[in-house]
């Protein structure tokens, strides 16, 4: 193994070797400018980001477990530009006192979770692909109770940490009856020897019930919204988007890699539990009052349309996943980054909060609108044709059924998401949100993130792109 094969790690290589720079700058940083490290940690990570998308070779290490491929690059890439977007977002809440002593830690515990996943993504076998999980998960429980002096923060840490290690649990027991029925551990000599029998049903139950309590699918969902409450907002951004991102991915290249015979049991399973999360989702994103929770049965809604290009079982479908992750990224965090930005400020998390909001922040409610109407699938922003190509790949494969239940679902989430547009520019609010002016970093990343509802929608090419890489998984 020479230099050249150990550079297939590069983004994980790199991501480690900032986390070791953040803690060196920790250490010998001059305490009176130790808010600095803000920006520094930020300029390195950016530095990462473009390394990673430098073209590279297909190949793979310790003889199959790490593998890089074309189509797991550009997933790594996805997560560090929504990472990127978070950290900038971050910096007014970072420079608060309470927050001062530990912005290092901030930045190593999002560096090292985002080496995890990145494992996680490029793993061509099971103790690889769990060790990555472990890797990613046991950092963000620890950033979901970063603001110890808050009960809720501590108790979004608790709860999600147990949720963690029952979900972990429940998957490597799927795990050990695979490896108990075939002796193996790799995707591909597991896909050659898969039978389908009983047995490794039930493993591929466990894994899936694992799995899904990673991505919120119904009825795994339960910790999702008291997590997204509790935690800070940017963290409640990063679980929402780049965590479930991750298992997302890995999880459509485990099971297009190593469960291709069963594909019509995993399908009926998918059937069903998209139907569930799509709808249970929305109707309960109806109901609640605050901003985070309302957010998080959004995303779970979004984990059910997610699933109608998983279904699809064929390059269609994962391009249109992948294609939908780039969308939800932008547009989610264009939400997120409008509720950090008044959550810094005013500290209102609910949503009667934010009546008569355009009347004293206008470009705020704007862009928040923006980020609904995309999260919505309203023509012509970039959610629009995320939908319609998670829908396109389902229908290919005859799921109409299913495609005409996420098409009711996709009205009853317009409703909702318009119960916030309209608190913004219709209800009536004596002491509506005062005016503020945001900082730099947070308007950079809000109008990263408008850019990329209004481009990822219009240029197609992106969608043709993804397509048209090798599926080498």
């Amino acid at each position: 193994m020479n230099l050249q094969d150990f550079l297939l790690m590069r983004q994980e290589l790199l991501l480690t070797l900032a986390a070791i720079i953040v803690l060196a700058a920790e250490i010998f940083w001059n305490p009176a400018k130790k808010k600095s490290v803000i920006f520094f940690a930020i300029i390195i990570f950016s530095l990462v980001t473009a390394a990673g998308m430098i073209p590279s070779e297909d190949g793979y290490l310790f003889g199959g477990m790490y593998i890089s491929t074309g189509l797991m690059r550009l997933m790594k890439n996805i997560l560090d530009i929504g990472v990127l977007i978070i950290l900038v977002q971050s910096y007014t809440w970072l420079m608060k006192p309470e927050n001062e002593e530990r912005i290092s830690e901030y930045f190593i515990l999002i560096f090292t979770t985002l080496v995890g996943m990145d494992f996680m993504i490029s793993s061509g076998h099971f103790l690889m692909f769990y060790l990555g999980l472990e890797l990613a998960t046991i950092p963000v429980a620890a950033l979901a109770a970063f603001e110890r002096y808050k009960n809720k923060s501590a108790e979004a840490g608790i709860k999600l940490i147990l949720i963690s290690s029952l979900s972990s649990g429940v998957l490597l027991f799927g795990i050990s009856m695979i490896y108990g029925t075939s002796g193996l551990l790799y995707f591909y000599d597991l896909s050659k020897v898969f039978a389908g029998g009983s047995l490794q049903i039930l493993g591929f139950i466990f894994f899936f019930a694992g799995m899904a309590f990673k991505i919120s699918i119904v009825p795994f969902h339960l910790w999702t919204a008291d997590v997204y409450e509790g935690a800070p907002v940017n963290i409640t951004s990063f679980l929402s988007v780049i965590s479930k991102g991750a298992a997302l991915f890995i999880f459509i290249i485990v099971l297009y890699t190593v469960f291709p015979v069963i594909i019509e049991s995993w399908q009926k399973t998918i059937l069903v539990t998209s139907i569930l999360t799509m709808t249970i989702g929305n109707l309960f994103a109806i109901r609640q009052q605050n901003i985070k929770r309302f957010l998080a049965f959004s995303s779970i809604s979004q984990a059910g349309y997610i699933l109608l290009g998983i279904i699809g079982a064929n390059q269609a479908g994962m391009t249109s996943v992948v294609y939908y992750m780039i969308v939800y990224i932008f547009s989610n965090l264009g939400a997120f980054g409008v509720i950090t930005a008044i959550s810094n400020a005013t500290g209102k998390e609910n949503i009667d909060d934010y009546n008569g909001l355009y009347q004293t922040n206008p470009k705020l409610s704007l862009t928040m609108t923006l980020a609904l109407f995309s999260l919505a699938g309203i023509p012509p922003v970039a959610g629009f044709f995320g939908k319609f190509f998670l829908f396109a790949a389902a229908a290919e494969k005859g799921f109409y059924f299913l495609v005409l239940i996420a098409v009711l679902n996709t009205i009853i989430s317009l409703y909702y998401y318009l119960l916030v547009v309209k608190a913004m520019f219709i209800n009536k609010n004596e002491n509506p949100v005062m005016k503020f002016k945001s900082d730099i970093p947070t308007r950079f990343g809000l109008m990263i993130c408008v850019l990329g509802i209004f481009l990822t929608g219009f240029a197609s090419i992106i969608y043709e792109y993804i397509k048209n890489l090798s599926f080498g998984i």
